[in-house]
């Protein structure tokens, strides 16, 4: 049997466009280019679709993604597939030459908006997740087998929920567990610092007690660490050597880090893990395989349980405190720069969230048979798959134009009640960052859609929760400033 591995990328860039027009403003910082998709695009995406390597002393190009496991953000996918349907159908169609010559898919999907589920009210948790399955379904051609979750955040309910909705496997960081055993015993082992074995599958059970389940796979920290951040993939050797270090040919070694690792982060390593995976990996006797194929041929004899409280993720050491308090992780900012704005800023959406979902539940049941379920819908005139008459045929209760004009400015309240959750506006070092205004532009966006719609507007209470998220930048003032900035410019 060849050694097998799994190198698996989180390809993903949070939504851009303006929520009132769907363009991306132009974003000097992403220079040359005009935004930052298009940058990441450049250097990241369409390199690894189309890497020219030499094998035999011939050129030739291959797609990364059919030897790794992957799964792309869905609004990342909806850009591309317009901007550049090249590289969107390569990436579509690594997939099915996995299907076609292994029978097990590379791709998983992704929770939709990217937001850190174990913070969402079980509700919107299982529409993200209806929302990531729908939109796999409509590009891949198939049902997802795993899913990803942003930032790997889960507790309990959120893997419950994964359960509920016949997702078979996920995949956490080793931190991530709290204790596992060989099925049937009765002894725990705990884990400490990441310490659990990573390569084996682990049964997680439901914890309704239902003996549903679904399996976990722990990547491996070690050389994800590597990889990430000291360069592990300069080089094909380098990198494969880092997966032989581990025992590679008693078992499966597996790892997953941002898929931008690969060409954005590290300049050329889509180039080493191209020659890696379709040159010296064969050379080596090295099998690159999928988690759907290791999971179709594994004995899965161990259980698990993970961490508890309200949740863990692979990028915050403090569970999930990078998206709700100032916990001490951040990305970039300069020295004494802190995130005490975090804990007002979800407090402000929140209190937008709270209203939106009053006004869709008191206005909606007058004109949709069943608003929930109408939303969990919705996701398929947003992506394209079905067009908003045919949605309202179903989900409407009368026909009248006012109806069904009133009934999608509903369904818009939601989508962008939704994307102001997306996780970058927390993780990154102020609020008056792009990805943070992005989603104060969608709470502007709310706030529109609630004033059409004559529903509560908490506008006060709003603004009062973000005067109290200060930037530390006193040119930018307070997330109340900003969140004004964006309503003049739109003259709302």
């Amino acid at each position: 049997m060849a050694a097998r591995i799994i190198v698996h990328g989180h390809f993903y860039q949070p939504p851009r466009e303006d929520p009132w027009t769907g363009i991306i403003d132009e974003q000097p910082s992403a220079a040359p280019f005009h935004d930052w998709n298009a940058r990441v695009h450049a250097e990241s995406y369409a390199p690894n679709a189309r890497a020219e390597i030499t094998i035999d002393e011939k050129k030739t190009f291959v797609n990364n993604f059919e030897r790794i496991s992957y799964n792309v953000g869905p609004t990342l996918l909806g850009w591309m597939k317009n901007a550049d349907p090249q590289t969107y159908d390569r990436i579509v169609e690594a997939d099915r030459r996995s299907l076609s010559s292994s029978g097990f898919g590379n791709a998983l999907a992704q929770a939709f908006h990217h937001t850190i589920l174990p913070l969402s009210s079980p509700r919107d948790a299982r529409t993200e997740i209806l929302w990531g399955k729908a939109d796999f379904r409509h590009r891949f051609g198939r049902e997802p087998m795993g899913m990803w979750l942003p930032e790997t955040a889960c507790n309990d309910t959120v893997l419950g929920l994964l359960i509920d909705e016949e997702i078979r496997f996920t995949i956490l960081a080793p931190s991530q567990a709290s204790r596992w055993r060989a099925i049937g015993e009765e002894t725990w082992t705990e884990a400490s610092e990441g310490s659990i074995e990573t390569r084996r599958p682990y049964r997680y059970l439901h914890p309704d007690g239902s003996g549903k389940s679904l399996i976990l796979f722990f990547y491996d920290a070690d050389i994800a660490r590597a990889v990430a951040f000291e360069r592990g993939a300069s080089s094909a050797d380098a990198f494969l050597e880092l997966f032989e270090a581990k025992g590679v040919e008693q078992s499966v070694v597996h790892t997953a880090t941002d898929g931008e690792t690969y060409g954005h982060h590290h300049k050329f390593s889509e180039l080493a893990l191209a020659h890696a995976l379709f040159e010296t990996a064969p050379e080596r006797s090295i099998e690159t395989t999928s988690y759907e194929g290791w999971l179709a041929s594994a004995d899965v004899d161990h259980e698990v349980d993970i961490v508890g409280g309200e949740g863990s993720s692979w990028s915050c050491a403090h569970g999930v405190g990078r998206w709700s308090r100032d916990c001490g992780c951040s990305t970039g900012g300069e020295p004494g720069w802190n995130q005490q704005w975090r804990a007002p800023l979800r407090a402000a959406l929140e209190i937008a969230k709270s209203a939106a979902d009053r006004t869709f539940a008191s206005q909606g049941h007058a004109l949709l048979h069943d608003p929930w379920a109408a939303r969990d819908d919705y996701v398929s005139v947003v992506i394209g798959a079905r067009p908003l008459d045919e949605f309202l045929a179903t989900h409407a209760i009368g026909g009248d134009p006012s109806d069904a004009t009133r009934a999608e400015a509903l369904l818009e309240l939601q989508r962008n009640a939704m994307a102001m959750f997306t996780s970058c506006g927390w993780f990154f070092n102020d609020i008056g960052g792009i990805e943070t205004v992005q989603i104060l532009r969608y709470a502007a966006r709310v706030f529109d859609l609630l004033q059409q719609l004559d529903g509560m507007q908490p506008m006060p209470e709003f603004l009062s929760a973000l005067k109290q998220a200060q930037s530390n930048d006193p040119d930018i003032g307070t997330g109340a400033d900003v969140f004004q900035q964006i309503v003049a410019k739109r003259n709302l």
